[in-house]
């Protein structure tokens, strides 16, 4: 087969599996594990004309970018808040980790002692690629979810390095604790030079404009795949912890095309995780998966039930870490693909030095992965939620701007039981609302302190509410990646209300909510004419269109807020989508009070709130 064909057969085997896994929600990692088996040793089609050399280079290129990619989400901010858990997470946690997970290695799989130390210094390793997609998943709270991203990324390196100098240590003629605190000591070296003083120079270069826009994305690969390769002349795998720390370095500059290149890396690493978990399960062998015995199932039970407790226990002793997030790090740790290619590296490498044992190193660290992806990634969201880490289901709005017309809707929402918090930067603004009872955050919504401090978990909409048009779009855009951007909504520009063709773009705003005639300026008029907000429940026998009859002309004698399913979801109106209640659905709708005089009994409108004084939301 052409090497052309065999790369497009790669690609898209990959990334159907990602699709698929999306569909029946596994991780998809265990779904590119079962298709590269599938297309190597089970069927053959995939064969690479490779030297394992030059296949296990090409792995390392990919897996840098991958880390970076990590290693730019690493805040600084996030180190402040829980510093101290984080420091014991990757500076005493790793050690420990790897001297247990040799031990059993040694004594439960009933490897050699040089391939066992190999082995535990693998499994430090816990994969930001497995456990961000989980993170996002379960909703966990900030700090605990910044605990488990940092010690994924911060110590896949670190587990790649110490892999490295157990190998040099039991390989290498002259080998010894010379060599290895010499390797130690250039592997530092190495992720200051080109991973924080590149990373800052590339930064500086970038703030200067000296780099054309479009060439500042693909630059950014090639400069992180040159530290990689420079610090690997240093010491062997060193461009793994150099990357990451240029990627940290770079996250945090705040540099202004961040997101951008944020988002170009997230791209090219899903297409990368696609290609290396298709490519290093298909070229294992049956005979080598025919190696895999009960002594290797123990093991696997041993890594989740004793190594991870007794490693999270001893290295947090004593720490002012919370007991959930303790028992959570205890349980969570899944591996991805820094373990897979480090096995793939260290495997065939052993075997050569003379431990024929190793070539039961790849498939038992795949069987670790499938074992710990699925145990972790189906238990991580019950779990949170039982020790109180997590929020419920999404099912509520967040409001930006404070105003009598969002107290008004706030009310109704809560009469409903969906969840609702305001949040605006004034505080006389958010007083009565404070002091109505109900949730608010006082701050700026585009603040890196509502990042971090804003819980927004648990609500599923965003509508931006201020008087101020561009304000409102600007806070769509901030916040679409995070809710959604279907569901991302903000009142009405001026511009639609007027038909005008200098309208934004849907691409720059949210959705316009309800309809292009509710304002900031409309609806408050029509609260202080004696609008308020009302619910009727659709029967049968009482449908939409009924409703719609009753109430006139939509967008003029009564405005369509939304909705809540039978089920309990929350919907916001825009007439830019779909909206069609049926039977069983509480419909949400602002209008005068006496709209619904002519309503059977049976379905009579629910009044849900009263005007209220309060100064408009304002942001000039």
């Amino acid at each position: 087969m052409h090497m052309a064909t065999v790369l497009l057969l790669i690609l898209s085997a990959g990334l159907a599996s990602q699709w698929l896994a999306a569909q029946i929600r596994l991780p998809a990692i265990v779904v590119l594990i079962a298709s590269g088996l599938l297309l190597g040793p089970v069927t053959g089609v995939i064969e690479l004309s490779f030297p394992p050399e030059e296949l296990t280079e090409l792995i390392g290129l990919g897996v840098a970018i991958i880390l970076f990619e990590g290693g730019m989400d690493l805040k600084a901010s996030e180190f402040r808040r829980v510093g101290r858990g984080i420091g014991r997470l990757t500076v005493l946690a790793p050690p420990i980790a790897w001297l247990l997970g040799g031990l059993a290695a040694h004594y439960v799989a009933g490897l050699s002692w040089p391939v066992s130390w190999v082995l535990g210094a693998i499994l430090v390793v816990t994969g930001p690629t497995v456990i961000l997609p989980l993170l996002r998943q379960a909703r966990l709270n900030k700090d605990s979810a910044s605990l488990l991203k940092w010690e994924g990324i911060v110590n896949d390196p670190i587990g790649v390095l110490l892999a490295v100098l157990t190998f040099q240590y039991f390989t290498l003629a002259g080998g010894g604790w010379e060599r290895t605190v010499t390797g130690i000591g250039g592997a530092i070296g190495a992720a200051v030079v080109f991973g924080g003083l590149w990373g800052w120079a590339t930064g500086w270069l970038y703030r200067r404009g000296s780099i054309p826009v479009h060439l500042k994305a693909p630059m950014l690969m090639v400069l992180v795949l040159v530290s990689y390769w420079a610090s690997n002349r240093i010491q062997h795998e060193a461009g793994l912890l150099s990357v990451t720390v240029m990627g940290l370095v770079i996250g945090n500059m705040q540099l202004v095309e961040r997101e951008s290149l944020r988002h170009f890396k997230e791209n090219l690493t899903v297409v990368l995780l696609s290609v290396l978990f298709i490519v290093i399960p298909s070229q294992l062998e049956f005979s080598q998966l025919g190696q895999l015995d009960w002594r290797v199932a123990a093991f696997v039970l041993a890594v989740l039930f004793v190594v991870r407790p007794l490693s999270i226990g001893l290295a947090t002793v004593g720490s002012p870490m919370r007991t959930e997030d303790r028992v959570l790090l205890a349980w969570i740790a899944p591996r991805g693909i820094v373990a897979a290619a480090s096995a793939g590296i260290f495997g065939p490498a052993l075997v050569a030095a003379g431990y024929p044992d190793a070539e039961r190193l790849l498939p038992i660290v795949f069987v670790i992965i499938i074992a710990t992806v699925l145990a972790h990634g189906l238990t991580l969201g019950r779990l949170a939620r039982g020790l109180g880490l997590a929020a419920g289901a999404e099912n509520g709005l967040l409001i930006v701007g404070a105003s009598r017309w969002s107290l008004a809707l706030a009310r109704a929402l809560r009469k409903l039981k969906i969840d609702v918090v305001v949040a605006d930067g004034s505080y006389e603004r958010l007083k009565p609302i404070r002091m109505d009872g109900i949730d608010v955050f006082y701050g700026e919504i585009l603040s890196d302190h509502a990042h971090h401090a804003l819980d927004s978990e648990h609500l599923s909409h965003l509508l931006c509410a201020t008087d101020n048009d561009y304000y409102n779009a600007l806070a769509c855009r901030a916040q679409g990646a995070e809710f959604g951007h279907h569901r991302t909504f903000q009142l009405p520009t001026h511009q639609e209300a007027t038909g005008g063709r200098q309208r934004l773009p849907l691409q720059q705003r949210g959705y316009s909510a309800f309809s292009h005639a509710a304002t900031f300026e409309q609806l408050h008029q029509w609260l202080d004419e004696g609008w308020t907000m009302q619910s009727s429940r659709l029967t049968e026998a009482f449908d939409y269109k009924q409703l719609q009859a009753r109430l006139g002309t939509p967008g003029e004698q009564w405005q369509l807020i939304g909705g809540v399913s039978p089920r309990g979801s929350f919907w916001l109106s825009t007439n830019e989508k779909s909206f069609r209640p049926e039977s069983g659905w509480v419909v949400l709708y602002f209008a005068p009070e006496n709209a619904a005089r002519e309503f059977p009994a049976a379905v009579q409108p629910t009044p849900l709130t009263e005007p209220a004084p309060l100064a408009p939301a304002h942001h000039g």
